[in-house]
């Protein structure tokens, strides 16, 4: 017994083999096995003579990503909706893909579904790219004889939730990305380009206007205490970053805020609302219980406003109320889902309502991220050209003078 538990226990690899067959072909292939030697004993017996035999290097890598996750569940639901066998179906997936941490990922899944552990138990191993959303669909799957729907319909919510996310932070990245480069251009002027001008205007031996002052004035601050404006900045921004990522409280304060923000405010709520209704439709529709699928919903919904308010409709719902009145309580979905969520419970059509509410405001989402992109571009452009429109006249003002004297 000892003996076979430390057999199981031998970690596996992938290695890349080359050799000649019985008729002296060259032949070539991967393999997992435990070490150089098993895979010399498993290729002998094959009738293979083995020359060459290469550890894959599986270390480094780029981060696993939720698109990566998205692309592995919709191969892995076309191979075993064409038959293919589960394992294989792994081995193929995690041959092509080009990530060697998603590869090293996929081969550890898949050496505990081959010693007998359930594949949503095998995804529960690795919370931090398998929420409870992902593994409870599986669990739901496996246990109806459906991992195939199942699986589409995860593809399908991963491939949508994926797509918003990204129409997201396309539209908040392109406003962020010009601040910084704008505050890169200004810091520039100021220690470069101000200097020169009043060494320039020492020779005047006039008295300079107040914008050209106020504009010297920030130039000398910055040349003397840039260090400290950069430093204090990053390591603001850092700290913010930190905070807002690991302070629970931190997290709820400003998400309430971000709801709040004029235009973007708007954008991030309608995408809330999208994320929240497509995850209760999709765990709806997958037969999973209402109370069990409101534990997975307000986490996707990645706001932790809506959060709180999935933690409220559960305990509402546990106690028999309908969720329409218990969503109604919580004055933070718009009457359309209202309304949808409540013909969907009286038709018995619950998850088809939602997922068109979701729709509905995915479309909604889009709008204005083609809204926005067009409105930003001419605000940045005022915006900047007012900044640096305004240090260039101050620094040009004494000169205009010294024209109307001379």
């Amino acid at each position: 017994m000892a003996t076979s538990a430390a057999v199981k226990n031998i970690p596996e690899f992938v290695y890349e083999w080359e050799g000649k067959d019985r008729n002296g072909k060259i032949v070539r292939g991967e393999i997992r096995a435990g070490g150089e030697a098993m895979v010399n004993a498993t290729l002998r017996r094959q009738g293979i003579l083995v020359s060459k035999v290469k550890k894959r290097r599986l270390s480094g890598g780029k981060s696993i990503q939720q698109k990566d996750i998205a692309i592995f569940t919709r191969q892995l639901s076309t191979m075993m909706r064409a038959g293919v066998p589960l394992l294989q179906a792994f081995d193929i997936v995690a041959r092509g893909s080009p990530n060697p941490k998603l590869t090293r990922l996929l081969n550890d899944i898949r050496g505990d579904v081959e010693t007998g552990t359930s594949l949503s138990t095998a995804f529960r191993k690795h919370p931090m790219y398998f929420d409870a959303l992902y593994c409870n669909l599986v669990e739901a799957g496996e246990a109806g004889g459906i991992l195939e729907a199942l699986l589409d319909r995860l593809a399908i919510y991963q491939e949508k939730s994926v797509a918003l996310k990204n129409k997201i932070r396309g539209a908040l990245m392109y406003p962020i990305g010009v601040m910084v480069v704008a505050f890169v251009v200004l810091a520039v002027i100021m220690i470069f380009v101000v200097p020169a001008f009043k060494d320039v205007f020492k020779s005047f031996g006039a008295d300079l206007p107040a914008p050209t002052l106020a504009v010297i004035a920030m130039s000398e601050f910055f040349v003397s205490y840039w260090y400290l404006i950069f430093g204090f900045l990053g390591g603001g921004i850092y700290f913010f970053l930190q905070s807002w990522k690991r302070s629970e409280k931190m997290q709820k304060t400003m998400d309430r805020l971000l709801l709040k923000i004029p235009i973007f405010g708007d954008l991030l709520y309608k995408s809330a609302v999208a994320r929240w209704t497509r995850t209760l439709a999709t765990m709806f529709a997958a037969g999973v219980p209402l109370v069990e699928a409101l534990d997975s919903v307000g986490g996707a919904s990645g706001n932790a406003v809506f959060a709180e308010a999935t933690e409220q409709i559960q305990r509402d719902v546990s106690t028999g109320s309908s969720l329409t009145t218990s969503m109604q309580s919580t004055n933070i979905f718009p009457s359309m889902v209202l309304q949808m969520s409540s013909i969907g419970e009286e038709s018995g059509s619950l998850d088809h309502m939602l997922s068109k509410a979701a729709e509905f405001f995915e479309d909604e989402v889009d709008e204005m991220v083609k809204g926005l992109s067009s409105l930003m571009e001419p605000i940045i452009i005022v915006i900047l050209g007012t900044m640096i429109g305004g240090i260039v006249v101050a620094m040009y003002l004494p000169i205009f003078k010294l024209g109307q004297v001379v």
